[in-house]
Protein backbone atom coordinates (compact mmCIF):
# COMPACT_ATOMS: atom_id res chain seq x y z
CA UNK A 1 0.00 0.00 0.00
CA UNK A 2 3.01 2.31 0.89
CA UNK A 3 4.59 1.44 -2.41
CA UNK A 4 1.76 2.38 -4.47
CA UNK A 5 0.60 5.81 -2.31
CA UNK A 6 4.71 6.65 -3.23
CA UNK A 7 4.29 6.23 -6.81
CA UNK A 8 1.00 7.78 -6.89
CA UNK A 9 2.86 10.75 -5.55
CA UNK A 10 5.60 10.74 -7.95
CA UNK A 11 2.98 10.13 -11.14
CA UNK A 12 1.42 13.52 -9.58
CA UNK A 13 4.97 15.54 -9.61
CA UNK A 14 5.79 14.18 -12.97
CA UNK A 15 2.47 15.27 -14.17
CA UNK A 16 2.56 18.89 -12.55
CA UNK A 17 6.41 19.20 -14.00
CA UNK A 18 5.24 18.03 -17.73
CA UNK A 19 2.28 20.75 -17.85
CA UNK A 20 4.17 23.57 -16.20
CA UNK A 21 7.03 23.12 -18.81
CA UNK A 22 4.56 22.40 -21.15
CA UNK A 23 3.54 25.97 -20.70
CA UNK A 24 6.76 27.64 -21.51
CA UNK A 25 7.79 25.71 -24.31
CA UNK A 26 4.06 25.82 -26.05
CA UNK A 27 4.46 29.42 -25.81
CA UNK A 28 7.59 29.45 -27.10
CA UNK A 29 6.75 27.45 -29.97
CA UNK A 30 3.62 29.84 -31.42
CA UNK A 31 4.87 32.70 -31.53
CA UNK A 32 6.88 33.34 -34.68
CA UNK A 33 3.50 32.21 -36.39
CA UNK A 34 1.41 34.90 -34.98
CA UNK A 35 3.65 37.77 -35.49
CA UNK A 36 2.18 39.18 -39.32
CA UNK A 37 -0.93 38.90 -37.51
CA UNK A 38 -0.25 40.64 -34.82
CA UNK A 39 1.28 43.50 -36.70
CA UNK A 40 -2.02 43.40 -39.19
CA UNK A 41 -4.15 44.22 -36.22
CA UNK A 42 -2.43 46.38 -33.72
CA UNK A 43 0.05 48.35 -36.49
CA UNK A 44 4.03 48.42 -36.71
CA UNK A 45 6.46 46.75 -38.91
CA UNK A 46 9.18 44.43 -38.27
CA UNK A 47 10.72 46.09 -34.97
CA UNK A 48 7.65 45.30 -33.87
CA UNK A 49 7.73 42.20 -34.49
CA UNK A 50 11.41 41.78 -33.06
CA UNK A 51 9.98 43.27 -29.77
CA UNK A 52 7.33 41.06 -29.66
CA UNK A 53 9.98 38.27 -29.67
CA UNK A 54 12.71 39.47 -27.47
CA UNK A 55 10.76 41.66 -24.79
CA UNK A 56 9.88 38.01 -23.61
CA UNK A 57 13.55 36.68 -24.41
CA UNK A 58 15.34 39.91 -22.60
CA UNK A 59 13.28 39.16 -18.85
CA UNK A 60 13.93 35.34 -19.12
CA UNK A 61 17.20 34.80 -20.14
CA UNK A 62 18.60 37.34 -17.43
CA UNK A 63 16.18 35.87 -15.09
CA UNK A 64 16.76 32.21 -15.19
CA UNK A 65 19.90 31.71 -13.65
CA UNK A 66 18.26 33.95 -10.42
CA UNK A 67 15.12 31.69 -10.85
CA UNK A 68 17.28 29.04 -9.30
CA UNK A 69 18.61 31.19 -6.42
CA UNK A 70 15.06 31.91 -5.56
CA UNK A 71 13.50 28.33 -5.81
CA UNK A 72 16.22 27.42 -3.43
CA UNK A 73 15.76 30.11 -0.78
CA UNK A 74 11.76 30.28 -0.93
CA UNK A 75 10.43 27.05 -2.12
CA UNK A 76 10.25 24.56 -5.12
CA UNK A 77 6.98 24.77 -5.06
CA UNK A 78 5.77 28.37 -4.12
CA UNK A 79 8.25 29.34 -7.12
CA UNK A 80 6.62 26.93 -9.62
CA UNK A 81 2.89 28.26 -8.31
CA UNK A 82 3.74 32.26 -8.63
CA UNK A 83 5.46 31.47 -12.25
CA UNK A 84 2.26 29.74 -13.39
CA UNK A 85 0.03 32.48 -11.65
CA UNK A 86 2.15 34.87 -13.07
CA UNK A 87 2.29 33.36 -16.43
CA UNK A 88 -1.68 33.22 -16.80
CA UNK A 89 -1.87 36.77 -16.17
CA UNK A 90 0.37 38.12 -17.95
CA UNK A 91 -0.91 35.73 -21.06
CA UNK A 92 -4.37 37.41 -20.57
CA UNK A 93 -2.89 40.62 -20.84
CA UNK A 94 -1.50 39.75 -24.22
CA UNK A 95 -4.36 38.06 -25.58
CA UNK A 96 -6.19 41.39 -24.70
CA UNK A 97 -3.34 43.82 -25.67
CA UNK A 98 -4.90 46.91 -27.51
CA UNK A 99 -1.80 48.17 -28.80
CA UNK A 100 1.59 47.19 -29.44
CA UNK A 101 3.60 48.58 -26.42
CA UNK A 102 1.17 47.08 -24.16
CA UNK A 103 1.72 43.70 -25.95
CA UNK A 104 5.44 44.32 -25.90
CA UNK A 105 5.52 45.12 -21.56
CA UNK A 106 3.18 42.15 -21.28
CA UNK A 107 5.54 40.03 -22.93
CA UNK A 108 8.59 41.05 -21.14
CA UNK A 109 6.30 40.58 -17.71
CA UNK A 110 5.55 37.05 -19.49
CA UNK A 111 9.47 36.47 -19.59
CA UNK A 112 9.65 37.02 -15.54
CA UNK A 113 6.99 34.52 -14.55
CA UNK A 114 8.36 32.12 -17.56
CA UNK A 115 11.94 31.98 -15.99
CA UNK A 116 10.62 30.71 -13.07
CA UNK A 117 8.81 27.77 -14.65
CA UNK A 118 11.30 25.64 -16.14
CA UNK A 119 14.28 25.41 -13.07
CA UNK A 120 11.07 24.90 -10.94
CA UNK A 121 9.63 21.75 -12.87
CA UNK A 122 12.99 20.16 -13.17
CA UNK A 123 13.77 20.42 -9.84
CA UNK A 124 10.43 19.35 -7.84
CA UNK A 125 11.70 15.62 -10.20
CA UNK A 126 15.16 15.12 -9.35
CA UNK A 127 13.86 15.89 -5.83
CA UNK A 128 11.33 13.36 -5.57
CA UNK A 129 12.99 10.78 -7.86
CA UNK A 130 16.53 8.33 -7.32
CA UNK A 131 18.45 6.46 -9.65
CA UNK A 132 17.08 4.71 -11.91
CA UNK A 133 13.61 5.96 -11.46
CA UNK A 134 14.94 9.81 -12.32
CA UNK A 135 16.03 9.01 -15.26
CA UNK A 136 13.08 7.20 -16.24
CA UNK A 137 11.18 10.35 -15.18
CA UNK A 138 13.10 12.47 -16.55
CA UNK A 139 12.83 10.70 -20.22
CA UNK A 140 9.18 11.59 -19.86
CA UNK A 141 9.80 14.82 -18.76
CA UNK A 142 11.19 15.41 -22.01
CA UNK A 143 8.94 12.97 -24.40
CA UNK A 144 6.01 15.16 -22.88
CA UNK A 145 7.30 18.53 -23.33
CA UNK A 146 8.66 17.51 -26.98
CA UNK A 147 4.78 17.38 -28.02
CA UNK A 148 5.01 21.29 -27.46
CA UNK A 149 6.98 21.69 -30.26
CA UNK A 150 4.91 19.39 -32.40
CA UNK A 151 1.44 20.75 -31.18
CA UNK A 152 2.30 24.33 -30.77
CA UNK A 153 2.76 25.76 -34.64
CA UNK A 154 0.09 23.91 -35.54
CA UNK A 155 -2.25 25.30 -33.34
CA UNK A 156 -1.01 28.82 -33.51
CA UNK A 157 -1.29 28.49 -36.85
CA UNK A 158 -4.81 27.24 -36.94
CA UNK A 159 -5.70 29.95 -34.48
CA UNK A 160 -4.31 32.63 -36.49
CA UNK A 161 -5.99 31.34 -39.57
CA UNK A 162 -9.93 30.15 -38.25
CA UNK A 163 -9.79 32.42 -34.40
CA UNK A 164 -7.00 35.39 -33.74
CA UNK A 165 -3.85 35.51 -33.13
CA UNK A 166 -5.00 36.20 -29.63
CA UNK A 167 -5.74 32.76 -28.25
CA UNK A 168 -2.34 31.86 -29.22
CA UNK A 169 -1.66 33.56 -25.63
CA UNK A 170 -5.41 32.77 -24.18
CA UNK A 171 -4.96 29.18 -24.42
CA UNK A 172 -2.58 28.90 -21.93
CA UNK A 173 -4.56 29.50 -18.99
CA UNK A 174 -5.98 25.99 -19.71
CA UNK A 175 -2.92 23.82 -18.49
CA UNK A 176 -2.05 26.72 -16.10
CA UNK A 177 -5.34 26.12 -14.38
CA UNK A 178 -4.82 22.41 -14.42
CA UNK A 179 -1.06 22.29 -12.82
CA UNK A 180 -2.77 24.72 -10.55
CA UNK A 181 -5.19 22.17 -9.40
CA UNK A 182 -3.00 19.29 -9.24
CA UNK A 183 -0.15 21.45 -6.78
CA UNK A 184 -3.29 22.06 -4.50
CA UNK A 185 -4.28 18.22 -4.12
CA UNK A 186 -0.26 17.46 -3.96
CA UNK A 187 -0.27 18.91 -0.62
CA UNK A 188 4.04 18.42 -0.60
CA UNK A 189 5.60 20.63 2.24
CA UNK A 190 8.20 22.97 0.71
CA UNK A 191 11.90 22.92 0.93
CA UNK A 192 14.30 25.56 1.25
CA UNK A 193 18.25 25.24 0.79
CA UNK A 194 19.87 27.17 3.93
CA UNK A 195 22.84 29.41 3.57
CA UNK A 196 21.82 30.75 -0.04
CA UNK A 197 22.06 34.16 -0.85
CA UNK A 198 20.45 35.71 -3.42
CA UNK A 199 22.78 38.19 -5.72
CA UNK A 200 20.13 40.70 -6.76
CA UNK A 201 22.34 43.46 -7.43
CA UNK A 202 23.59 41.08 -10.51
CA UNK A 203 20.29 40.25 -11.57
CA UNK A 204 19.40 43.79 -12.24
CA UNK A 205 23.05 44.23 -14.18
CA UNK A 206 22.16 41.53 -16.38
CA UNK A 207 19.08 42.66 -17.49
CA UNK A 208 20.69 46.26 -17.98
CA UNK A 209 23.44 44.94 -19.54
CA UNK A 210 21.01 42.75 -22.04
CA UNK A 211 18.64 45.28 -22.31
CA UNK A 212 20.45 48.10 -23.04
CA UNK A 213 21.67 46.89 -26.93
CA UNK A 214 19.16 44.74 -27.77
CA UNK A 215 17.24 48.17 -27.30
CA UNK A 216 19.60 49.95 -29.71
CA UNK A 217 20.03 46.75 -32.15
CA UNK A 218 16.23 47.14 -32.78
CA UNK A 219 15.45 50.96 -32.55
CA UNK A 220 18.68 52.07 -35.14
CA UNK A 221 16.28 50.64 -37.78
CA UNK A 222 13.76 53.45 -36.73
CA UNK A 223 16.18 56.17 -35.14
CA UNK A 224 19.77 56.24 -36.68
CA UNK A 225 22.97 55.16 -34.56
CA UNK A 226 23.61 58.84 -34.47
CA UNK A 227 20.52 59.26 -32.29
CA UNK A 228 21.54 59.82 -28.43
CA UNK A 229 18.24 57.24 -27.73
CA UNK A 230 20.13 54.68 -29.46
CA UNK A 231 23.79 55.62 -28.57
CA UNK A 232 23.03 55.93 -24.86
CA UNK A 233 21.13 52.57 -23.85
CA UNK A 234 23.47 50.69 -26.03
CA UNK A 235 26.86 52.50 -23.86
CA UNK A 236 25.40 51.99 -20.83
CA UNK A 237 24.36 48.43 -21.73
CA UNK A 238 27.89 47.47 -22.05
CA UNK A 239 29.05 48.90 -18.83
CA UNK A 240 26.14 47.49 -17.38
CA UNK A 241 27.41 43.60 -18.39
CA UNK A 242 30.37 44.73 -17.82
CA UNK A 243 29.63 45.41 -14.32
CA UNK A 244 27.75 42.43 -14.16
CA UNK A 245 30.79 40.34 -15.54
CA UNK A 246 32.60 42.40 -12.67
CA UNK A 247 29.62 41.33 -10.06
CA UNK A 248 30.23 37.75 -10.98
CA UNK A 249 34.05 37.59 -10.13
CA UNK A 250 33.64 39.25 -6.92
CA UNK A 251 30.19 38.10 -4.73
CA UNK A 252 30.03 35.24 -2.27
CA UNK A 253 27.34 33.25 -4.29
CA UNK A 254 27.56 34.56 -8.04
CA UNK A 255 24.56 33.95 -10.27
CA UNK A 256 26.94 32.86 -12.80
CA UNK A 257 29.94 31.00 -11.26
CA UNK A 258 33.07 32.16 -13.30
CA UNK A 259 35.58 29.08 -12.88
CA UNK A 260 33.54 27.18 -14.76
CA UNK A 261 34.71 28.88 -17.86
CA UNK A 262 38.28 27.36 -17.08
CA UNK A 263 37.02 24.35 -18.11
CA UNK A 264 37.99 23.51 -21.94
CA UNK A 265 34.79 21.85 -22.78
CA UNK A 266 32.33 23.92 -20.93
CA UNK A 267 33.64 27.45 -22.51
CA UNK A 268 33.77 26.05 -25.69
CA UNK A 269 30.36 24.63 -25.85
CA UNK A 270 29.15 27.77 -24.88
CA UNK A 271 31.12 29.71 -27.87
CA UNK A 272 29.24 27.48 -30.09
CA UNK A 273 25.95 27.47 -28.32
CA UNK A 274 26.10 31.21 -28.81
CA UNK A 275 26.63 30.78 -32.79
CA UNK A 276 24.68 27.59 -33.25
CA UNK A 277 21.53 28.73 -30.65
CA UNK A 278 21.55 32.19 -32.05
CA UNK A 279 21.00 30.69 -35.93
CA UNK A 280 18.52 28.61 -34.58
CA UNK A 281 16.05 31.84 -33.72
CA UNK A 282 17.43 34.05 -36.80
CA UNK A 283 16.58 30.83 -38.83
CA UNK A 284 13.82 30.18 -37.76
CA UNK A 285 12.23 34.17 -37.12
CA UNK A 286 12.85 34.80 -41.26
CA UNK A 287 12.20 31.87 -42.82
CA UNK A 288 8.19 31.86 -41.32
CA UNK A 289 7.92 35.46 -41.43
CA UNK A 290 9.09 35.28 -45.43
CA UNK A 291 6.69 32.18 -46.00
CA UNK A 292 3.62 34.70 -44.89
CA UNK A 293 4.64 37.96 -45.44
CA UNK A 294 5.95 37.31 -48.80
CA UNK A 295 5.19 34.10 -50.30
CA UNK A 296 1.76 34.69 -49.05
CA UNK A 297 1.24 31.06 -46.81
CA UNK A 298 -1.44 31.06 -44.87
CA UNK A 299 -0.13 30.76 -41.03
CA UNK A 300 -0.84 27.10 -40.52
CA UNK A 301 1.22 25.90 -43.66
CA UNK A 302 3.97 28.54 -42.55
CA UNK A 303 3.74 26.53 -39.42
CA UNK A 304 3.90 23.10 -40.59
CA UNK A 305 6.67 24.21 -43.11
CA UNK A 306 9.61 23.73 -40.32
CA UNK A 307 7.43 20.84 -38.73
CA UNK A 308 9.84 17.90 -40.65
CA UNK A 309 12.75 19.42 -38.05
CA UNK A 310 11.04 18.47 -35.23
CA UNK A 311 9.98 15.26 -35.86
CA UNK A 312 13.36 14.40 -37.18
CA UNK A 313 14.93 15.47 -34.41
CA UNK A 314 13.02 14.17 -31.72
CA UNK A 315 13.48 10.63 -33.41
CA UNK A 316 16.98 10.71 -34.15
CA UNK A 317 18.06 12.73 -31.06
CA UNK A 318 18.71 9.96 -28.68
CA UNK A 319 20.58 7.77 -32.15
CA UNK A 320 22.79 10.92 -32.38
CA UNK A 321 23.30 10.85 -28.79
CA UNK A 322 24.36 7.36 -28.22
CA UNK A 323 27.15 7.68 -30.96
CA UNK A 324 28.01 10.79 -29.43
CA UNK A 325 28.65 8.34 -26.05
CA UNK A 326 30.40 6.40 -27.98
CA UNK A 327 33.03 7.80 -29.82
CA UNK A 328 32.85 11.51 -28.67
CA UNK A 329 30.99 14.61 -28.80
CA UNK A 330 33.83 16.40 -31.18
CA UNK A 331 32.82 14.89 -34.33
CA UNK A 332 28.82 15.63 -34.28
CA UNK A 333 29.22 18.98 -32.80
CA UNK A 334 31.62 19.79 -36.04
CA UNK A 335 29.49 18.39 -38.92
CA UNK A 336 25.83 19.04 -37.47
CA UNK A 337 25.96 22.75 -37.86
CA UNK A 338 28.09 22.78 -40.98
CA UNK A 339 25.52 20.23 -41.78
CA UNK A 340 22.70 22.08 -40.98
CA UNK A 341 24.35 25.36 -42.67
CA UNK A 342 24.20 23.51 -45.83
CA UNK A 343 20.47 23.31 -45.18
CA UNK A 344 20.21 27.06 -44.99
CA UNK A 345 22.03 27.43 -48.53
CA UNK A 346 20.14 25.13 -50.44
CA UNK A 347 16.83 27.69 -49.51
CA UNK A 348 18.18 30.38 -51.61
CA UNK A 349 17.04 29.29 -54.70
CA UNK A 350 13.27 30.55 -52.74
CA UNK A 351 11.83 33.60 -54.24
CA UNK A 352 8.29 34.98 -54.01
CA UNK A 353 6.55 32.78 -56.25
CA UNK A 354 8.17 29.95 -53.86
CA UNK A 355 7.73 26.26 -54.29
CA UNK A 356 8.07 24.70 -50.95
CA UNK A 357 9.19 20.85 -52.07
CA UNK A 358 11.98 22.18 -53.76
CA UNK A 359 12.71 25.29 -52.49
CA UNK A 360 12.65 24.61 -48.71
CA UNK A 361 11.97 20.69 -48.40
CA UNK A 362 14.84 19.90 -49.01
CA UNK A 363 17.18 22.65 -46.52
CA UNK A 364 14.52 21.58 -43.84
CA UNK A 365 15.45 17.93 -44.32
CA UNK A 366 19.83 18.33 -44.51
CA UNK A 367 19.04 20.90 -41.32
CA UNK A 368 16.97 18.58 -39.45
CA UNK A 369 19.10 16.06 -39.73
CA UNK A 370 22.19 18.55 -39.41
CA UNK A 371 20.66 19.68 -36.01
CA UNK A 372 19.63 16.05 -34.84
CA UNK A 373 23.20 15.52 -34.87
CA UNK A 374 24.50 18.33 -32.97
CA UNK A 375 21.91 19.01 -29.59
CA UNK A 376 22.92 15.39 -27.53
CA UNK A 377 26.27 15.85 -28.27
CA UNK A 378 26.62 19.40 -27.32
CA UNK A 379 24.70 19.02 -24.04
CA UNK A 380 26.76 15.87 -23.16
CA UNK A 381 29.90 18.37 -24.16
CA UNK A 382 29.49 20.87 -21.93
CA UNK A 383 27.55 18.95 -19.02
CA UNK A 384 30.19 16.12 -18.85
CA UNK A 385 32.92 18.38 -18.87
CA UNK A 386 32.03 19.59 -15.54
CA UNK A 387 31.26 17.73 -11.76
CA UNK A 388 27.90 16.20 -11.30
CA UNK A 389 27.56 18.68 -8.67
CA UNK A 390 28.02 21.31 -10.90
CA UNK A 391 25.78 20.14 -13.59
CA UNK A 392 22.44 22.42 -12.52
CA UNK A 393 24.56 25.58 -12.88
CA UNK A 394 26.03 24.27 -15.86
CA UNK A 395 22.62 23.64 -17.50
CA UNK A 396 21.10 27.10 -16.21
CA UNK A 397 23.94 28.71 -17.82
CA UNK A 398 23.60 26.97 -21.08
CA UNK A 399 20.07 27.67 -21.24
CA UNK A 400 20.92 31.21 -20.22
CA UNK A 401 23.41 31.42 -23.35
CA UNK A 402 21.39 29.82 -25.54
CA UNK A 403 18.49 32.23 -24.83
CA UNK A 404 20.83 35.71 -24.89
CA UNK A 405 22.22 34.17 -28.04
CA UNK A 406 18.98 33.82 -29.61
CA UNK A 407 17.75 37.68 -28.12
CA UNK A 408 20.70 39.52 -29.88
CA UNK A 409 20.77 37.44 -33.44
CA UNK A 410 16.61 38.28 -33.69
CA UNK A 411 17.34 42.52 -32.68
CA UNK A 412 20.01 41.55 -35.31
CA UNK A 413 17.50 40.81 -37.96
CA UNK A 414 16.53 44.29 -39.23
CA UNK A 415 20.34 44.91 -39.98
CA UNK A 416 20.81 42.04 -41.68
CA UNK A 417 17.52 41.91 -44.01
CA UNK A 418 16.31 45.65 -44.16
CA UNK A 419 13.89 47.67 -42.86
CA UNK A 420 11.14 44.89 -44.46
CA UNK A 421 11.66 41.40 -45.31
CA UNK A 422 12.55 40.63 -49.20
CA UNK A 423 13.22 38.20 -51.34
CA UNK A 424 16.62 39.84 -50.94
CA UNK A 425 16.28 40.46 -47.47
CA UNK A 426 15.47 36.61 -47.00
CA UNK A 427 18.65 35.54 -49.00
CA UNK A 428 20.41 37.90 -46.82
CA UNK A 429 18.79 36.24 -43.42
CA UNK A 430 19.83 32.33 -44.46
CA UNK A 431 23.35 33.34 -45.71
CA UNK A 432 23.95 34.92 -42.26
CA UNK A 433 22.11 31.97 -40.50
CA UNK A 434 24.20 29.37 -42.37
CA UNK A 435 27.72 31.59 -41.50
CA UNK A 436 26.85 31.22 -37.77
CA UNK A 437 25.64 27.50 -38.54
CA UNK A 438 29.11 27.03 -40.08
CA UNK A 439 30.91 29.09 -37.62
CA UNK A 440 29.91 27.18 -34.54
CA UNK A 441 30.56 23.99 -35.90
CA UNK A 442 34.27 25.29 -36.62
CA UNK A 443 34.40 26.63 -32.90
CA UNK A 444 33.69 22.78 -32.04
CA UNK A 445 36.45 21.08 -34.51
CA UNK A 446 38.61 23.25 -33.46
CA UNK A 447 38.16 23.81 -29.39
CA UNK A 448 35.91 20.68 -28.42
CA UNK A 449 38.09 17.83 -26.85
CA UNK A 450 36.45 14.43 -26.73
CA UNK A 451 36.86 12.47 -23.02
CA UNK A 452 39.91 10.44 -22.56
CA UNK A 453 37.36 7.99 -20.78
CA UNK A 454 33.90 7.56 -21.22
CA UNK A 455 31.55 10.46 -21.30
CA UNK A 456 29.67 10.89 -18.30
CA UNK A 457 26.12 10.23 -19.94
CA UNK A 458 24.77 9.50 -17.19
CA UNK A 459 20.98 10.24 -16.00
CA UNK A 460 21.90 13.22 -14.96
CA UNK A 461 23.60 14.67 -17.49
CA UNK A 462 20.66 13.18 -19.76
CA UNK A 463 18.35 15.23 -17.33
CA UNK A 464 20.07 18.60 -17.46
CA UNK A 465 20.31 18.43 -21.36
CA UNK A 466 16.58 17.80 -21.92
CA UNK A 467 15.23 19.98 -19.48
CA UNK A 468 17.47 22.63 -19.16
CA UNK A 469 19.45 23.00 -22.52
CA UNK A 470 17.08 25.00 -24.84
CA UNK A 471 15.51 22.71 -27.13
CA UNK A 472 14.43 24.03 -30.70
CA UNK A 473 11.26 24.52 -31.66
CA UNK A 474 9.76 23.82 -34.56
CA UNK A 475 10.08 26.78 -35.69
CA UNK A 476 13.19 26.90 -35.50
CA UNK A 477 13.96 29.20 -32.18
CA UNK A 478 14.28 28.14 -28.69
CA UNK A 479 11.73 27.14 -26.22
Amino acid sequence: MFTWLVHKHQRLILAIAVLASFVAFLDGSVINVALPAIVRELGGGLSVQQWVVDAYLITLGSLILLAGSLSDVLGRILILRIGLIGFGITSILCAISPFPEFLIVSRGLQGIAGALLVPSSLAIILSAFRGAEQSKAIGQWTAWTSTAFLAGPLLGGLFVDYLSWRWVFAINVIPIAITLYLLAILKQKDTRVAGVHIDYLGAALCVLGLGGPVFALIEQGNLGWQSPAVLLPMILGLVAFAAFIWRQRVARQPLMPLGLFTVRNFWVGNVATTFIYGALSLGGFVVVLFLQEVAGFPATLAALALLPMTIINIVASSYFGTLSGKYGPRLFMAAGPILAGIGYLLMLTADKDVNYWSQIFPGVLLFAVGLSATVAPLTAAILGSISETQSGIGSAINNAVSRVAGLIAVALTGLIVGETLDTDGFHRGLIATAGLLIVGGVVSAIGIQNPKHAPRATSEAGASAGASTATPDSTGAQS
